[in-house]
């Protein structure tokens, strides 16, 4: 609608002088088609442009810049940055405690056992 305000008033009387030559031009095709017996074909429209799909990597990237924005959000909040801390390692018993747990709990049973009888 903007683009009709800028235009003059002879550029507006030539665009409707178009508009009605495209009009006539359109009933005399419809009645070429229609005298010979084919259909009257469907005024052409525009195809849509393809859509680009965003690879991996990019994806990847708008992720991190977004995490980092709200990395930067966040540590102005709490007066501090954000620090990602490493994951805590798994430990693991040795035999010889493990064979000592393992004693404990049996004389644990073993006396509670002895008490019920």
């Amino acid at each position: 609608m903007s683009l009709i305000n800028q235009l003059t008033a002879q550029q507006l009387r030539k665009a409707a002088d178009l508009k009605d030559q495209i009009a006539a031009l359109q009933k005399q095709l419809n009645q070429l088609a229609a005298s010979s017996g084919g259909e009257v074909p469907a005024p052409l429209k525009a195809a849509k442009p393809a859509r680009n799909k965003i690879s991996a990597a990019g994806i990847a990237k708008i992720r991190a810049a977004q995490k980092a924005r709200w990395a930067k959000i966040k540590g102005a909040k709490a007066g501090k940055a954000l620090v990602q801390r490493p994951a805590a390692k798994k430990r693991t018993l040795s035999d010889a405690a493990r064979a000592k747990m393992a004693a404990a709990a049996k004389a644990r049973w073993a006396k509670i056992k002895a008490a019920r009888k």
